[in-house]
């Protein structure tokens, strides 16, 4: 039974080590907050990596990240456990590695939204995990069909959802999903399509929504940016409502990444929206970016109007340069993906 916040929990000892009972270990910061709400476990931790934008952590990054505290962790945001609080782990502390606190617990749920950000993290996870036999024998699998973090912990508190056994199948489809992911281009993504992928249930609507945010192969646009410049063509002009709106209905990008998204359709050489300011502010200038995206009303430009209805190629006007997974995409490397087919069309 998880105890309360800020009360010193039992330990027992077991081979000299000390355990407390259960881990949930969640897939975002938000689902951890509300399962703590909740009271699922003695400890819970979300994972932060956000890996459908920019260019995804090398694998010795990401493996000093889970590691236990040492001289690599200098700097904030670098161990796993930088943003948790003595609350959160109580006796334990914050100094661990992800393996040392899982070989603590006597057992392991890892809670999974269906977002496609939380099936990657649950890839990775899947894939850390793996050699440790030990640590799987006592590891579980609840996956969500609704993202945790848009319900309060008296809610969640009631959930009676099943816990997957974590069989050698998952494991292995959840490594080959991760590597196809940071694979150099899309095609290992769009291959596992044509596969049995039942056994990690979220796996197969994640990818397609991955895929769609490839340029569309007439737009030069993802469908999270195109779906941007309709929703304004439908009269949504608040910026933040933008970003509300398209996590709401495609769950791809945080509120961070939208904004950073709706900045590359105004501020590059044929903008496709207006209504920012002339020049963008510096990158430290926080209040400023605030305002902007709090004040701002944006319109579609004539050159976005013709975007939005299909009739030309944003790429073809502006300078692409940006990740998806491992793939590098520039105007001269464009994956692109076709909407009304569902196919993967190369350079």
């Amino acid at each position: 039974m998880a105890l309360e916040s800020g009360v010193d929990w039992p330990w027992h000892a077991a081979g000299g080590a000390r355990i407390v009972t259960s881990l949930i270990l969640a897939t975002s910061d938000l689902a951890s907050y509300r399962l703590r709400q909740a009271g699922r476990a003695d400890i819970v931790v979300g994972l932060r990596p956000r890996f459908v934008w920019g260019k995804i952590p090398s694998s010795a990054d990401l493996t000093t990240l889970l590691e236990a505290r040492s001289a690599k962790h200098v700097d904030f945001d670098t161990q796993w456990l930088d943003f948790a609080t003595s609350i959160w782990t109580g006796s334990i502390g914050r100094d661990v590695g992800l393996v040392e606190l899982c070989e603590r617990c006597d057992s392991v749920e890892l809670w999974a939204d269906p977002q496609p950000n939380d099936q990657l993290v649950l890839f990775w996870l899947f894939d850390v995990l793996r050699p440790h036999r030990h640590i799987v024998s006592k590891l579980s699998l609840v996956q969500t069909d609704a993202e945790i973090a848009r319900y309060r912990g008296e809610s969640s508190a009631k959930w009676r959802l099943p816990a997957l056994a974590v069989t050698d199948d998952r494991l292995e489809l959840a490594s080959r999903a991760w590597n196809a992911y940071r694979a150099p281009t899309p095609e290992p993504c769009f291959d596992l399509l044509m596969q049995d992928l039942s056994a990690l249930p979220q796996l197969r609507a994640a990818l397609i929504a991955l895929l769609e945010e490839l340029p569309g192969r007439d737009t030069g646009l993802g469908a999270t940016e195109l779906r941007m410049l309709d929703l304004v063509a439908e009269g949504e002009t608040k910026p933040a409502a933008l970003s509300s709106e398209l996590h709401s209905e495609r769950g791809v990008f945080d509120f961070q990444e939208a904004e950073l998204i709706l900045d590359g359709l105004v501020y590059c050489r044929s903008p496709v929206l207006a209504g920012f300011p002339a020049e963008i502010e510096a990158p430290d200038d926080l209040k400023a970016r605030n305002n902007r995206h709090r004040d701002s009303r944006l319109s579609l430009t004539d050159f976005g109007q013709e975007v939005s209805d299909r009739e030309l190629d944003f790429s073809q006007y502006n300078t692409i340069h940006r990740w998806w997974g491992g793939t590098e995409l520039t105007n001269e490397r464009l994956w692109r993906w076709d909407a009304e087919s569902r196919t993967l069309v190369a350079p």
